[in-house]
């Protein structure tokens, strides 16, 4: 039975007010704890920095290209749960929900769990694949054996705050986020410097930040809103088609943008230890600039999984554009703030040669692409949760592929710039296609047979968080109700 304080979680969290009112509430409170890391990451940087050696920025750089590819296992599997949580709370089905819910950690569990034990023997060899030598390679192997063991928990944190956003509580999934970027603010310094641990420090530290990720969210899924039912093997392996019918392709798509990014790390690679230093420079800048954006993505999701559930599909065609539009402004602002601030950030990290052009380059003219990166992330939101998950796997694997090898290949006649350069370009079209198809394939929901997809066949009420209050007043022509 839920506690005292899941009483006001039980009713609409957001009854009133536009569909612009939910898409900004929910991506401000998402990308506070969002953000939160990304900052961490950065001064964790910042750190390694100080100990002086370039080695050191370019081993965080070849770790986190690899990392990549866990965190995106981790997220298409929080889609997946998020999605299926979602629609089963928009059609006020509790019981499926919490089932749901339960199943989901259960295969998060099992596929991070198998992941990491694949990954651990190959570290070696994908590190030396993406170009890492010498002293360089044998520092980046030290954070990754240390990191590689605690991906379930990263796993579970993540899957604690897509089931707070299905629910409509994005405070306490904010919450998990913070927790852990607070708790990174302190144990990064203790055991780098404290500790004299130097580089090991800081992959302890993080295996240690993903620990305090789970119990925050556990607090908030167990005890504040009663979220997860009893487990039930039988049960769970009967409900595996459709979670695997949204988690397969989400995680197809997610591991698109890693392998881009190995992709353009080895690219950058060919030009030495300093360019990889300033990707990663920009690697830890770029998530805290675009943080934002990020998170709008995954807080777009439980907005339209509950109201496809509830089969409010006027509501769903006014979320999408509004995501849109506020990705526009928020992506044009951003932009500026990076260029006008290029030369502060080279001196921070103490950039020199091809780091500080690169760092150079990427705020002057390749933060720009995100205006359509952010764009192709709202329409795979929109592919996850309405129905169409194979979509964002085609278009992020086109921007993967298609989007970015011959570009950078073009790129690299030109230098490491040149690299970073076609990287950007590359997200052009793919974005501008995707939020194009993502309109088209929302006008034909009215008349798909969804009861099957929204794993329920409880009529749709109008009583979940995000399925009543005014639409924005510039969305488009409401679609009348199935």
């Amino acid at each position: 039975m839920a506690s005292a304080e899941a009483k006001p979680s039980q009713r609409a969290a957001f009854t009133s007010g536009s569909t612009m009112r939910h898409v900004v509430v929910m991506t401000a409170t998402s990308s506070l704890g969002l953000v939160s890391i990304f900052i961490v990451d950065v001064i964790n940087l910042f750190y390694i920095s100080l100990l002086g050696q370039q080695e050191l920025a370019a081993a965080i750089g070849y770790a986190a290209t690899i990392m990549f590819f866990s965190i995106s296992i981790c997220i298409g599997i929080s889609i997946a749960t998020a999605a299926l949580v979602g629609r089963a709370l928009g059609a006020e089905n509790q019981q499926a929900a919490r089932q749901q819910a339960t199943s989901s950690l259960f295969y998060l569990l099992v596929l991070s769990s198998g992941f990491a034990l694949l990954l651990y023997p190959m570290l070696g060899w994908l590190l030396f694949l993406l170009g890492a030598r010498g002293e360089t390679l044998e520092l980046a192997l030290v954070f990754m054996r240390i990191v590689v063991p605690s991906i379930p928990l990263l796993g579970l944190g993540m899957c604690m705050g897509a089931l707070l956003r299905a629910k409509g509580d994005p405070k306490r999934a904010m919450f998990v986020t913070l927790s852990g970027g607070f708790a990174a603010l302190i144990l990064d310094p203790l055991f780098i410097f404290g500790f004299d641990l130097g580089i090991a420090g800081a992959a302890m530290a993080t295996a240690t930040v993903r620990l305090v990720l789970v119990l925050v969210g556990l607090w908030g899924v167990v005890r504040v809103h009663n979220m997860l039912g009893p487990f039930n093997l039988r049960r769970s392996l009967a409900d595996i088609r459709p979670f695997l019918t949204i988690a397969v392709p989400a995680i197809a798509t997610q591991l698109a943008t890693p392998v881009g990014n190995a992709y353009v790390t080895h690219s950058i690679a060919e030009f030495g230890d300093d360019a990889v230093a300033g990707w990663a420079i920009i690697g830890r800048v770029l998530p805290v600039a675009f943080g934002v954006i990020f998170a709008l993505s995954g807080s777009v999701g439980p907005i339209l999984s509950q109201n496809y559930g509830a089969r409010a599909f006027d509501r769903v065609s006014s979320t999408m554009r509004d995501a849109l539009l506020f990705t526009l402004i928020y992506c044009l602002v951003v932009w500026a703030i990076l260029a006008l601030s290029h030369g502060w950030i080279i001196s921070l990290f103490d950039a020199s040669d091809d780091a500080a052009v690169l760092v150079r380059v990427f705020c002057l003219f390749v933060a720009g692409s995100y205006l359509f990166n952010g764009a192709l992330f709202v329409a795979n939101a929109a592919f996850n949760n309405l129905g169409f998950p194979i979509y964002a796997t085609v278009f992020n694997w086109g921007r993967a592929t298609i989007g970015i090898i011959p570009f950078v290949m073009v790129g690299r006649l030109y230098g490491a710039e040149g690299v970073l350069i076609g990287w950007g370009l590359g997200a052009v079209v793919f974005g501008i296609g995707g939020a194009a198809v993502a309109f088209r394939q929302i006008k034909t929901l009215p008349s798909r047979d969804d009861d099957d997809d929204a794993g329920t066949n409880v009529p749709p009420t109008a009583n979940s968080p995000f399925t009543s209050g005014k639409a924005a007043s510039f969305a488009i022509t409401p679609v009348p109700r199935k």
